[in-house]
């Protein structure tokens, strides 16, 4: 099949060549092509311009984009959309004052979730997960890495994973999937750390690296939940059935996470609502992304990533969703790039740049996905017609999207 995209008002994130991540200043960098083309063919960028290049003979579907924006789509590195049920009470209950630590120590959180998860099958939680993930689809999320962590059984995360490789199967765009079982502990282990963590690594990870159900293993590395030595042993159990570091850190507490992560190689430390220098300074010259999730700080009223000293000093950063019941109940990437302009003070380059080029480089997808890279797949937003991108941000609660591809397929027709 092939398509051609004519007169796009201008074309975003186009990268000649194959670049990973970018990094410091370079994020304030987004380079565009003003009234341009492109040209998709068997579900891949084929070619892009000017429109003064553009082919005056072409015979095959035609999309004239005149007024309107075309980017990648948005890649999604950090979610928790498996899950069954909801945590409205959860939510109600922060409103009456209860803090996220609170709510968990009285059985509710991670565990709540966990319980109901428990409860229901593969088919029916395959079923509520995959409305979730059309959701996000046709919020412009075209690259997804998604967690277990809500079954703290062997039974229940093994159930999880099927249900990830299930929607990895019948959906088109490209799904990680990561073992989170590390999340909490479970209540037959409340007083048995160390049981649980053998449970996890001498029943879940062997079944998981001969099913092949996961290529990341992440840990909630946090105080009452598993600390900084608990985590380097369960990233190096991972690494030695080949899973890749890719962890919660920092999100109320600074315990020495993100040394471990970097120590492990970990692909992306994740949260970082508290930051110390020492953090800052861990981080620099590793292949580690550090990761925003600015959704679950305006969820839950906590403090916001302090993007500003990371990127300042020179870091890479990425923004995702954190899609989760909990914390998070929303996977909408537009509203996430919104609040990195707004509450994290991020420019429009940056925020764009945070959750295309540098979501996939933390999914290890920046071959695939990510930029307007000839060989890189079609999965694009083609916006309604706007005045320039950083109106996307600036009118943060209008819906700007005209059209979600897919591998150069239309998703919302």
């Amino acid at each position: 099949m092939k398509q051609l995209f004519k007169n796009i008002k201008e074309l975003l994130q186009v990268r000649t060549t194959q670049l990973s991540v970018v990094s410091g200043r370079d994020m304030n960098v987004l380079p565009t092509i003003k009234n341009a083309y492109l040209i998709v063919e068997n579900g891949f960028i084929k070619a892009f311009g000017s429109m003064k290049d553009c082919p005056t003979d072409w015979q095959h579907d035609e999309v004239d984009a005149r007024g309107k924006i075309m980017l990648p789509s948005w890649c999604d590195s950090h979610t928790h959309i498996v899950y069954t049920g909801n945590r409205e009470n959860e939510f109600v209950a922060r409103i009456n004052g209860l803090s996220y630590q609170e709510i968990a120590q009285n059985g509710g959180g991670i565990l709540n979730s966990a319980k109901q998860l428990e409860t229901v099958s593969e088919e029916q939680l395959y079923q509520e997960s995959k409305k979730r993930l059309e959701e996000v689809i046709l919020q412009g999320t075209g690259a997804i890495e998604i967690k277990s962590g809500y079954g703290l059984t062997v039974e229940a995360e093994l159930k999880m994973l099927r249900v990830i490789r299930q929607l990895k199967n019948n959906y088109k765009l490209p799904i990680k999937a990561t073992f989170l079982g590390a999340h909490a502990l479970p209540t037959d282990y409340k007083n048995n750390k160390q049981g649980y963590i053998k449970l996890l690594v001498d029943k879940i990870l062997p079944v998981i690296a001969k099913e092949q159900l996961a290529e990341y293993i992440d840990v909630f590395c946090e105080k009452g939940y598993f600390s900084a030595k608990d985590t380097a042993l369960l990233l190096e159990a991972g690494q030695k059935h080949g899973l890749i570091p890719k962890i919660h850190v920092n999100q109320f507490n600074a315990i020495g996470g993100v040394q471990v992560g970097v120590k492990y190689n970990a692909l992306s430390v994740d949260h970082l609502e508290v930051v110390r220098l020492e953090d800052i300074e861990a981080l620099k010259n590793t292949s580690t992304i550090p990761v925003a999730l600015p959704n679950c700080s305006h969820f839950i009223g906590i403090p916001f990533t302090p993007v500003r000293a990371l990127i300042d000093a020179g870091l890479p950063l990425a923004l995702a969703s954190d899609y989760n019941p909990g914390s998070a109940p929303s996977g909408n990437m537009n509203q996430v790039t919104a609040l990195g302009c707004i509450k994290m003070k991020m420019t429009p380059e940056e925020a764009i740049n945070a959750a295309t080029i540098n979501g996939a480089y933390a999914m290890g997808l920046e071959k695939e996905v990510g930029s307007i890279t000839v060989g890189k797949r079609a999965n694009l937003i083609l916006t309604r017609e706007i005045n320039s991108y950083p109106y996307l941000f600036y009118a943060f609660g209008t819906n700007h999207i005209d059209s979600v591809y897919i591998n150069g397929e239309k998703q919302n027709e």
